[in-house]
């Protein structure tokens, strides 16, 4: 597998602050997405461009927790620590697995996964690492915070109501992944909480994060 910091790919991050999701559309049928898309040519294009940019995010997570998941340790942590990484990793397969059928199902072509994602700018900024267990997880949930923030933002971007729809019933779930991460953590310290603040926004990124 290799290095994470030696990849030459733009920053998870750069990526996600693009505004688009990570899971639009993981619950909304095929059949559902042609009737809704039968608008206009442009809103096809449109839409499915955002799939095939969140179709890249997902493979970017799927490759993220395999290379976590490789560098866990055997401990009672690192095996807690797997198991959710695995089960988070599982959701984004799904979700990779609906983008491409979608996108085929639209006359598009699929994207394909690159080899390997550079994550260095969380690194850099103390938001998790690949040197321990703890690290690991730390960086799973600044993944899976800006996750979030971006799905929220793509999603007032589409421009078919059915994809809106499906999008606001998806972000639960997606948050829900973040705070399953932060809830691991509060076994081991009680002055984390699974949910830090009323809301996840920009404004309360840093209450959602843990800084190494």
């Amino acid at each position: 597998m290799e290095n994470i910091n030696n990849v030459s790919d733009n920053s998870r991050r750069a990526a996600l602050k693009t505004g688009i999701a990570i899971s639009a559309l993981a619950a909304l049928s095929l059949t559902t997405l042609n009737s809704a898309n039968a608008n206009t040519g442009s809103d096809t294009k449109h839409d499915m461009a955002i799939l095939n940019a969140a179709l890249d995010l997902e493979n970017q997570a799927i490759w993220a927790y395999g290379v976590a998941a490789e560098k866990l340790s055997d401990s009672k942590v690192g095996n807690v620590i797997k198991a959710l990484a695995l089960r988070n990793q599982a959701d984004h397969i799904k979700h990779r697995d609906i983008f491409i059928s979608t996108i085929k199902s639209l006359g598009g072509t699929p994207i394909n996964a690159k080899g390997a994602y550079d994550l260095s700018a969380y690194i850099k900024a103390g938001e998790g690492n690949l040197d321990s267990d703890a690290n690991i997880a730390k960086l799973a949930l600044a993944l899976e915070v800006d996750a979030v923030l971006a799905y929220a933002s793509a999603v007032s971007k589409l421009r078919t109501p059915a994809l809106v729809a499906a999008g606001l019933t998806i972000l639960p779930d997606e948050s829900a992944h973040a705070a399953a991460i932060r809830a691991v953590f509060s076994t081991l310290d009680s002055t984390i909480h699974a949910v830090p603040a009323a809301q996840l926004s920009k404004e309360t990124r840093s209450q959602w994060i843990l800084a190494i």
